[in-house]
């Protein structure tokens, strides 16, 4: 059996970018179109619980009868609402993907590193050319942060305040690649102090930093993201 399992759905872009970073990684993983063969309840609730997630951040607004059904409002419970993800499998975010290592909806597709054993030595691209990119908090008193918003013309004077999180952006290969923070404000998030380094510019890199801080902030307790 794999040491990996996705919950994978072939038309969609994040799902077949994740699937490719396992495979790139040199896993080949066990592949579950969940459209045609959607889990039962007991699998479901013990993903989700896995996952660490709300029933109602696990699903998906766009392209499913989300609107339709009413599931914005507030009055279903969370056995309802899987009863809803049984009954319309679309409603159920992907790819979902399963390992040793943990259980993780992998939006941005980035974060799938972090359940992979192993990784491939060289860069690892998407299908629309950009790098996969890891991230790592930093200090707001880093100096190659305050270092690197200085050269952007960014402000520094009040990156170590409470209430601020940082992080490093590298590539596969250790290539640092940029740096973002954001700031909660209950659960809205501003996103501030997002540069990417000169050599980095004009590779498509700053859209992966930014849905990557979002992840980030939205796994604290920021608004949920769109998917």
């Amino acid at each position: 059996m794999s040491i990996v399992t996705i919950y994978h759905n072939p038309d969609c872009g994040t799902s077949r970018n994740t699937l490719a970073l396992i495979r790139a990684s040199g896993i080949e993983p066990t592949i579950i179109e969940y459209l045609k063969a959607p889990p039962d309840r007991e699998i479901l609730k013990a993903l989700i619980a896995r996952m660490g997630m709300r029933v109602r951040d696990v699903l998906r607004v766009k392209g499913t009868p989300y609107k339709e059904l009413g599931l914005d409002a507030m009055h279903w419970s969370d056995d309802q609402l899987i009863d809803q993800m049984l009954a319309h499998p679309i409603l159920i975010n992907r790819p979902i993907v399963v390992s040793a290592l943990g259980v993780r909806l992998c939006r941005p597709s980035d974060i799938v590193v972090e359940l992979l054993p192993q990784r491939q030595a060289g860069e690892i691209r998407k299908e629309d050319g950009t790098l996969l990119l890891i991230d790592a908090p930093i200090a707001g008193g880093d100096p190659d942060l305050a270092l690197a918003l200085q050269g952007a013309g960014l402000p520094t004077d009040d990156l170590t305040e409470p209430g601020r999180r940082f992080f490093a952006y590298v590539t596969v290969s250790g290539e640092r690649v940029g740096f973002g923070g954001f700031e909660r404000m209950g659960q809205n998030v501003l996103v501030r102090s997002l540069v990417v380094l000169p050599q980095a510019r004009h590779r498509g890199i700053g859209g992966g930093m930014l849905a990557l801080l979002l992840r980030r902030a939205f796994d604290e307790g920021g608004a949920k993201p769109g998917c």
